[in-house]
């Protein structure tokens, strides 16, 4: 199982319900105001880098974790293994923090090798167009 809590155990059922879920988590009002502050989290990092399979390490974040830096979390008690912990201290929907840790970590295409300003691109290019016009 992966940071982002996919799996894959075959029930469909288990999985459209879940794609709703974020569906619903990324277009309610809640979830658009925090994709609109992850954009701004995004650009105001020193350097556009994002880490993949940890909140924060050595100075850098993953895409959640840019929102704790701004937001001043101390992110070295929260295990990003746990989606219940990170859509907590983030006060998110749990399917939105698992879906934006899937975009982060695992969303690169698997043949791709994906180095830190990559990613930054492409979760950014994520986040904004996922926010509503």
């Amino acid at each position: 199982m992966s940071r982002s809590g996919y799996s894959e155990d075959g029930d469909q059922w288990a999985i459209i319900r879940w794609r709703g879920a974020v569906r619903s988590a990324v277009r309610g009002r809640r979830g658009q105001a925090f994709l609109k502050e992850m954009l701004v989290a995004l650009d105001s990092l020193p350097a556009p880098r994002l880490i993949d399979g940890e909140l924060e390490a050595d100075g850098e974040a993953c895409a959640l974790g840019s929102v704790g830096k701004s937001r001043g979390i101390e992110m070295a008690g929260i295990d990003p293994e746990n989606q219940e912990a990170v859509s907590y201290a983030f006060g998110i929907p749990p399917a939105l923090a698992a879906e934006i840790m899937y975009i982060n970590d695992e969303a690169a295409a698997y043949w791709i090798e994906e180095n830190p300003e990559q990613r930054w691109w492409r979760v950014r290019e994520w986040v904004a167009r996922h926010i509503a016009r």
